[in-house]
C-alpha cells in the first residue's frame, strides 16, 4: 500500500514538473524584440496588473503598458486590446490602463478596446479570441509571464509574438515567479483538459471592424 501511494506521488511530481517544462519551453519560442517584430498583428494585447491606491498604474502595471507604446509607436500594429480586472466599481484597471495609454500615446481611441473581465491570464487570452476576434497578435507582459500567455495563445489558435516589459527591478518578483510555475500547471491542465469557459463571454466585439469605445463600460 505505502508503495502504491509512493509511486503515485512520484507519477503525480513528475507529470506537473513535465506540464510546466512544456507550457515553458514552448511559450519561449515566440518571444521576441520590438526591433524583430514584424508582423501586421490585430492587437497589441496588455495583460493587466494592480493598480496603487491612489488610482496610477502598480510599477509592473506602467513598465507593461510603456512597453506596449513602444511597439505601437514602431508602426506594427495600430490596436490595443488593454485586459485587466475590472470586477467591481472600486477597483477598475482598464480605466487606469486606457488613461495611460491615452494620455501618453498619440492613438485614437477607437482603437483602444478594453476587456473588462480580464480576471486571469486564461481568461485574457480566451476572451481576445472569442470577444475581439484576434488572429494575430503582439503580447505585452513580463518575462516570467510570457510563456504562459503565449502558450495559451497558441492552443487558442492565436498567432502571437511575446514582448518583454521588464524595464527595472520589482518587489516581490521572487514571489511572483514561485507563483507563476503553480499557474502554469493549472493552465495546463486547463488547456489541454477541462477546456472552461471565462467567467464571462458574451458578443462579439472584432478589433478589425468595432470601435474601441464600444467597450468602455461593458463588463
Amino acid at each position: 500500500m505505502i508503495i502504491s501511494v509512493v509511486i503515485l506521488i512520484f507519477i503525480s511530481v513528475v507529470g506537473a514538473i513535465a506540464a510546466i517544462m512544456i507550457v515553458q519551453k514552448n511559450g519561449q519560442k515566440n518571444i521576441t524584440t520590438i526591433e524583430s517584430l514584424n508582423q501586421n498583428a490585430d492587437a497589441i494585447i496588455v495583460l493587466g496588473a494592480g493598480v496603487k491606491d491612489d488610482g496610477s498604474p502598480s510599477d509592473i502595471l506602467e513598465d507593461r503598458l510603456k512597453t506596449a507604446i513602444e511597439v505601437y509607436n514602431s508602426g506594427v500594429c495600430s490596436k490595443f486590446i488593454l485586459s485587466g480586472d475590472h470586477g467591481r466599481e472600486s477597483y477598475n484597471e482598464v480605466s487606469v490602463m486606457k488613461e495611460y495609454i491615452i494620455n501618453n500615446c498619440d492613438v485614437e481611441e477607437k482603437n483602444v478596446f478594453l476587456d473588462h473581465a480580464g480576471f486571469s491570464t486564461y481568461d485574457s487570452i480566451y476572451r481576445a479570441k472569442d470577444i475581439f476576434e484576434v488572429e494575430n497578435a503582439i503580447i505585452i507582459t513580463n518575462e516570467y509571464h510570457l510563456p504562459r500567455a503565449l502558450y495559451l495563445a497558441k492552443k487558442m489558435g492565436i498567432n502571437a509574438n511575446g514582448i518583454s516589459s521588464d524595464i527595472r527591478n520589482y518587489l516581490f518578483i521572487e514571489s511572483y515567479k514561485s507563483r507563476e510555475k503553480l499557474a502554469q500547471l493549472k493552465d495546463f491542465v486547463y488547456i489541454n483538459l477541462l477546456k472552461p469557459e471565462p467567467k464571462f463571454l458574451g458578443e462579439s466585439i472584432p478589433v478589425s471592424s468595432s470601435d474601441g469605445s464600444e467597450t468602455d463600460d461593458d463588463m
